[in-house]
């Protein structure tokens, strides 16, 4: 049993040991592309987000939650609701490129914010309908500046810039392997210094400018493909760069490599807001959960916060108010009836009634003892015959007719079924005489 327990012991402690390993064993890194200002993993951008303020010199940066419809125009006031619903009627009846709206601000759209500002977006993929694109259209030539980072962008939103992406070369030199990083500089001398290396996948894009459309290249890869454009649209500018991962956490933090990133968001205008798009990366403000309606109006979070202690109250008053159900326990039948018919079925197998006779008789001394206070019945013995027939009222006679059947009973071998008939009817009109 020692040796068991020092096994089972053994056991345990190897488990447990497991267990600790598993926990507290280094988790192994997570490089998924995902640029949210929220993850600190490799390619999230919390270093970015963190760094902007002092970066752009303003304490106004927000991450926007919203859509960049709503979030231009308001979602709280009901006229401007309103007016985002005729707006969004008007642009979207037709389908065709012509239909988005010039780089000016459209008569169809409500009123901007007055304060300039600075919409961000950091992406691996860049999303608009075309309600967005004529929004953001419009709020870059109200004065404003919208800097889109992404390796792919839809194509309508670039012919309405007048923009191509391409893919990068394969190769440097035709023939050789393919490159397995990409080497990304300023076209300005002064930032000859901000050069990054990043990985051959990491930057896949290319952009060039449509004949006839004015903008102006900042950055560019070791071929002279444009990786970072700047278009003037109105007053304002709308930025575009097609290396988003440079502004991830692996690239922002190193001393080294993050002159990149700082040097292409230094082309915005500082101490301006800056809208830092988080809805085409994490959506909505607890869209993930599926009460978000519920806890979004204060009446039905009310209710739904009231439904459930009801529920709970309803479970306590009610499991105090039930019992536990007492089992209906049956009485036990009486077998003694059958009990005696199987015993005296079995002494009668034989044919020979002698040891139900002796039975009898045992139970006949038995009751003498008991009715007339004889403890020792001696059916022999003269005297106490003559006091048994007075305790009794039974006749002498009779009284000696009795014991000679018992005796008989008593040293007969064989007891026939006339004589055990005889002798139970003798017993029993004694017993109804003496009582």
């Amino acid at each position: 049993m020692t040796s068991f327990r020092l096994y089972l012991l053994g056991l345990l402690a190897l488990f447990g040991a497991y267990v600790a390993l598993e926990y507290y064993r280094p988790k192994p890194l997570d490089w998924r592309p995902t640029l949210s200002n929220a993850d600190k993993i490799p390619y999230g951008t919390y270093a970015l987000f963190d760094v902007l303020p002092q970066l752009l010199g303003t304490n106004a940066v927000e991450s926007v939650r919203l859509p960049v419809f709503n979030q231009l125009f308001g979602e709280d006031d009901p006229e401007r609701a309103a007016e985002n619903r005729a707006a969004a009627d008007s642009l979207e009846t037709d389908n065709s490129t012509e239909a988005l709206p010039k780089p000016k601000p459209s008569a169809a759209l409500p009123p901007l914010p007055q304060r300039p500002a600075t919409y961000l977006f950091i992406n691996t993929n860049f999303e608009a309908s075309r309600l967005e694109q004529a929004a953001l259209l419009a709020f870059a030539a109200a004065g404003n500046d919208v800097f889109i980072a992404a390796e792919r962008l839809e194509r309508p939103w670039l012919d309405t810039l007048g923009v191509r992406l391409l893919d990068a070369d394969s190769a440097a030199v035709p023939g050789l392997r393919a490159p397995d990083s990409v080497r990304v500089q300023f076209v300005a001398p002064e930032l000859a210094g901000a050069a990054l290396r990043l990985p051959a996948g990491a930057a896949s894009g290319r952009l060039a400018l449509r004949d006839g459309r004015p903008g102006t290249t900042l950055a560019t890869d070791a071929q002279g493909q444009a990786v970072l454009l700047r278009l003037a649209l109105g007053r304002g500018h709308v930025y575009l760069c097609t290396v988003p991962l440079a502004f991830g956490n692996y690239f922002v933090l190193p001393p080294r490599q993050r002159q990149f990133a700082l040097a292409a968001l230094s082309y915005l205008p500082a101490g301006r807001p800056v809208w830092w798009d988080e809805y085409q990366k994490q959506g909505r403000v607890g869209e993930q959960s599926v009460l978000r309606v519920v806890f979004g109006q204060p009446s039905l979070r009310t209710a739904y916060y009231l439904l459930w202690a009801t529920a709970l109250l309803f479970i306590l008053v009610e499991a105090r108010r039930r019992q536990r159900i007492i089992p209906v326990l049956r009485p036990l039948p009486n077998t003694t009836l059958l009990f005696t018919r199987t015993v005296a079925g079995l002494y009668r197998q034989g044919r020979n009634h002698q040891r139900i006779a002796e039975k009898k008789t045992a139970l006949f001394l038995d009751y003498l003892r008991t009715r007339f206070q004889e403890p020792a019945p001696d059916l022999g013995e003269e005297a106490f015959r003559e006091r048994l027939s007075q305790k009794s009222g039974v006749p002498r006679p009779r009284l000696d007719e009795l014991v000679r059947l018992i005796n008989f009973a008593r040293t007969a071998p064989a007891v026939t079924d006339r004589e055990l008939l005889t002798l139970s009817r003798a017993i029993h009109d004694f017993k109804r005489e003496a009582s």
